[in-house]
């Protein structure tokens, strides 16, 4: 509920859960049916059906809380298939992208909305503002898991330009309790500001502020159910996590240091390579994020390489022992999104074609699967895929029906005075 810790940092769990692998064999039919308005496709639909090993992983990751209240919050923010897919000899893709928004974020974003309404009740006559900086996917996910729920609101804060129409119109057509922000500066920007926001003592106590960034480990610690997932269908694979901020990363990390069997992990990342220099030996120095196909990993100045360092001791030759990094090119994503279709017919989105190219780098991994995953749907990003491809990519129902909609948004400079006036606009919170 808190967001960010009162010093600045991130928290962290006190002790990690001791997965007792495998995971049981649970009813699949205990939750119900999966949400029908959007199938997995020609794939087998039990095999997608995750929530069975979601809610046994929540309740290792989640002790403090009732497993009679868990359940219920994890069968409904997840009812969503979680395929994994064969797309070559050994190599599958986990995608992530069927929830409503159609990008991975929707499993923390939903999972963390329905914990927070089940522990805290809304305060009278005032709300909680849920302020949160987006690179593209976590805006839209946060958005639409909020949306309407009684005493929350939402402020998404994305640079201007930064992201794709499609992602953009996913906060800025809902109205409401979200109010969208275009911030004149990068991702990093709005990073920066959402902790300058949270450090301010007076603002964040009158505002309520609590954040859905992967800052906020309520948000980080569900998307480690996916990880257990793939592992506990395929025998050890290697993950390929296309990486931008680093906390789909350390969520991996997380579920491998609790006990869930995995090859390796490979950082997949655009020319934002920062974070491969580290893993390469250099000192890691923050840099200006530069503009790329793949929007949602430009990022310059990772806020999950704290946590990342934490699991591993602050020992940065240990995170290089057991993370290893491959940075991909634009002009390489698009020759891969075009290749991949060419030959077995799938199309893959900007940023899961980094993961894919880093896989395929890697040959046959001896042996052992490689697990690629995919964040987000490829219609997002229609311009890079559908000249990579050749043709349209389809519209799924959640990019569809927000295409004629009206926008709302508010554009500030990247300070916090501009920021703090659009927290302030619809009142403060009132105890």
């Amino acid at each position: 509920l808190t967001g960010l810790a009162p010093d600045g940092g991130l928290f962290v769990p006190r002790e990690l859960p001791r997965l007792p692998w495998p995971p049981p064999v649970v009813d699949a039919d205990a939750a119900g049916p999966l949400d029908p308005e959007d199938a997995a496709g020609p794939r087998d639909r039990e095999d997608a059906d995750w929530r069975p090993v979601a809610r046994w992983a929540a309740e290792e990751f989640f002790p403090s809380v009732d497993p009679a209240a868990l359940h219920p919050i994890s069968d409904s923010a997840l009812d969503f298939p979680v395929p994994l897919v064969e797309v070559e000899p050994n190599l599958w893709v986990l995608e992530l992208f069927h929830g409503p928004t159609h990008a991975f974020k929707d499993v923390g974003a939903r999972f963390m909305a329905g914990l927070m309404a089940s522990l805290e009740a809304p305060a009278k006559g005032g709300v909680r503002t849920v302020l949160v900086a987006t690179s593209g996917d976590t805006g839209g996910a946060v958005a639409s898991a909020f949306h309407g729920l009684v005493g929350y609101r939402v402020v998404a804060l994305f640079p201007q330009g930064g992201i794709s129409e499609r992602q953009r119109r996913q906060m800025t057509t809902l109205g409401g309790n979200v109010r969208a922000v275009a911030v004149d500066g990068s991702f990093d920007d709005c990073q920066r500001l959402v902790k300058e926001a949270f450090r301010d003592q007076d603002l964040s106590r009158e505002q309520g502020l609590t954040s859905a960034n992967s800052i906020n480990v309520g948000r980080l610690l569900p998307q480690a159910f996916y990880y257990v997932h793939a592992a506990a269908r395929l025998d050890s694979p290697h993950f390929f996590v296309p990486a931008g901020n680093l906390g789909n990363l350390c969520a991996g990390l997380l579920a491998w240091k609790a006990g869930m069997p995995a090859a390796g992990f490979t950082a997949a990342v655009n020319e934002n390579r920062g974070f491969v220099d580290y893993l390469e030996g250099a000192d890691f120095k923050a840099r200006p994020s530069v503009p790329t196909t793949s929007s949602a990993m430009d990022v310059g100045d990772p806020s999950n390489l704290e946590r990342i360092r934490w699991l591993f001791g602050g020992e940065d030759q240990a995170v290089r022992r057991h993370v290893s990094g491959v940075s991909v090119s634009q002009e390489e994503v698009a020759r891969c999104i075009g290749d991949l279709y060419r030959r077995t017919g799938y199309v893959a989105d900007p940023h899961t074609a980094v993961a894919y190219e880093a896989a395929s780098r890697r040959g046959d991994n001896g042996g052992r699967p490689r697990v690629v995953l995919a964040t987000a749907h490829p219609a997002k990003f229609p311009d890079t895929v559908e000249q990579a491809i050749g043709r349209e990519v389809e519209l799924p129902p959640g990019l569809s029906k927000i295409q004629d909609r009206n926008e709302e948004m508010i554009g500030i400079t990247a300070e916090l005075t501009a920021l703090a006036t659009v927290l302030r606009e619809r009142g403060a919170r009132h105890d």
